[in-house]
């Protein structure tokens, strides 16, 4: 019969190994290495510690059947009773309490009966059994030590009972075997479990330091990457629960989910490489610094030659008997003046950068550019330059082609950095939804030109969220922040014109996250009613 039971406890021995095994979540963890040492040798009570790196002993877990404690862990309930020290004050080892004692000598303690045993200090487990009424007798401390023979913590149980009598009784040698191996399976599964939550938030930190370094490089994008990600996990969490749509079948696993995670804060990463001139580009003629100052001058500079060009004509008429009008005159010089003063305007308006531009404002840009000035040369010269006039006429934003192209390069840059990382098995398709939000779902986007069907819809997902933070954004140099019913009207269009995936859309207005995101990142005046049966495009079925 003892044999048996021998048998069936190390069977349990290694069920709970290899549970420990399996088990990612640290709270889960060490409640599994409590019970199954209070299961093993039928204790009643116990308490795991865990050694801080200040040298104290930690409550983490605290179990007693009979009282029904049940405290730390998944519980909820807090564990408030202060650390144990290692160490006292004046650096001397705390050999007095037994839990220290079993850290500083890394050797198990068996104690038959507390109040019995000298050596130790129980004054507060005679103050708990006092005001509890409880009985603390049979004490099982024991170290756990990982396989690089660090103490990581302590296994404490308290009164084993006898399964026939119901009696407090001594913790046996055999349960003390298995209670040791267990707390070595323990130690080296506690250690990895920290070891690779210690990679994962090296891991994420890393990601979010290149995103936080993106968002830096620029203060016109500033938070770019730290917004696209929350708005992606927003947009996959609705999917995840919806029950109607398209999308009702849709599912994705908590690793799936930490993914795409992970892709929506890397989305960005390629533009590291994107010079800041081009990525600041504010207005049309901005290089290092904004032409548009120089023109200004060239204005001013041809107003003072037309009016001196204009006076001396006058002069020359004077002199050959011809009467000057002098009220005509200063009329005359105010008109040319007031023409090109509004010409100025103009073109600081053509500057700024708008969406579309006319054809009128186009051929009114190159009639400017054919004005002639002397330039400080004296030598004869055309108001613009080839190259401010190919600026000025930009038709959208303020970036040329070959501007755009490295802006777009980024995405590129972004796929080729993700593509040379080796990943574990869970993130293997970071480089796919990272790299496809300026895809579109007819083929038209960048920079593979990728349809619908060829993308998976985390990938969509973060199409709408970049498209939509970037609308709403207001730090960017070329546009005012737009308000909710303006972005939505662009998206619904978008939608229509086959630039973002239908079913995401659609999701996106009927569970109002456009609205939970803006409660969180716009400004109260972006945040205006919507008429959701007026956006281009929505169908709420």
């Amino acid at each position: 019969m003892q044999t048996v039971n021998m048998l069936t406890q190390l069977d349990r021995l290694n069920s709970i190994g290899v549970a420990l095994s399996a088990e990612r979540d640290n709270n889960r963890l060490l409640e599994i290495i409590l019970l199954g040492a209070k299961e093993l040798t039928n204790a009643d009570g116990g308490t795991l510690y865990t050694v801080t790196e200040d040298a104290k002993l930690k409550f983490e877990i605290m179990r007693t059947m009979s009282l029904d404690i049940a405290m730390g862990g998944t519980t909820g309930k807090a564990i408030l009773f202060p650390p144990l020290p290692i160490y006292l004050e004046d650096g001397k080892p705390n050999i007095n309490m037994v839990a220290a004692y079993s850290v500083i000598n890394a050797k198990t303690v068996n104690i038959a009966d507390a109040y019995l045993t000298e050596g130790f200090d129980f004054s507060g487990t005679r103050k708990f059994d006092e005001k509890t009424g409880y009985r603390s007798k049979s004490f099982l401390t024991v170290p756990m030590k990982n396989h690089e023979n660090e103490i990581i913590g302590v296994l404490q149980l308290i009164n084993a009972i006898d399964p026939q009598t119901g009696q407090i009784i001594t913790f046996s040698e055999s349960h003390q075997h298995l209670v040791e191996s267990l707390a070595s399976q323990a130690a080296v599964a506690l250690t990895n479990h920290n070891l690779i939550e210690g990679l994962k938030n090296l891991f994420e930190s890393f990601i979010k330091l290149i995103a936080d370094a993106i968002d830096e490089k620029s203060p016109y994008t500033g938070g770019h990457c730290q917004r696209v990600p929350e708005l992606t996990m927003m947009l996959a969490e609705a999917a995840i629960k919806t029950n109607e749509g398209p999308l009702k079948n849709f599912t994705m696993t908590e690793k799936e989910v930490y993914e795409l995670k992970i892709a929506a804060w890397l989305h960005d990463c390629g533009k590291v490489t994107t010079p800041e001139y081009v990525m600041d580009k504010a207005t049309k003629l901005e290089t290092i610094f904004d032409r548009i100052h120089l023109i200004d001058h060239r204005f001013e500079l041809l107003k003072t030659q037309r009016e001196n060009a204009y006076l001396r004509k006058a002069l020359a008429s004077a002199r050959s008997g011809t009467n000057v009008n002098p009220l005509q005159l200063d009329h005359e010089i105010s008109v040319i003046k007031r023409s090109l003063e509004e010409d100025k305007n103009f073109i600081r308006k053509m500057n700024i950068g708008s969406e579309s531009m006319q054809p009128e404002d186009l051929q009114r840009i190159k009639d400017i550019a054919n004005y002639e000035y002397l330039n400080d040369t004296g030598h004869t010269a055309k108001f613009l330059s080839e190259d401010e006039v190919y600026n000025l006429t930009i038709e959208r934003g303020t970036l040329t082609p070959e501007e755009r192209m490295v802006i777009n390069n980024h995405i590129a840059v972004t796929i080729s950095m993700l593509n040379a990382l080796t990943y574990p098995k869970d993130l293997q398709r970071v480089p796919e939804y990272a790299g496809g939000h300026h895809e579109r779902m007819d083929g038209k986007g960048y920079p593979k030109g990728l349809t619908r069907d060829q993308m998976s819809i985390p990938a969509r997902m973060m199409g709408i969220a970049d498209i939509f933070e970037a609308l709403t954004s207001k730090d960017r140099p070329y546009k005012k922040a737009k308000t909710l019913s303006e972005t939505l009207n662009i998206l619904g269009k978008m939608r229509l014109d086959n630039h973002i995936d239908p079913d995401i859309f659609d999701l996106f207005i009927r569970e109002k996250i456009y609205l939970a995101y803006a409660e969180r990142f716009l400004e109260p005046a972006q945040i205006d009613a919507v008429d959701v049966a007026s956006i281009p495009g929505y169908s709420a079925s």
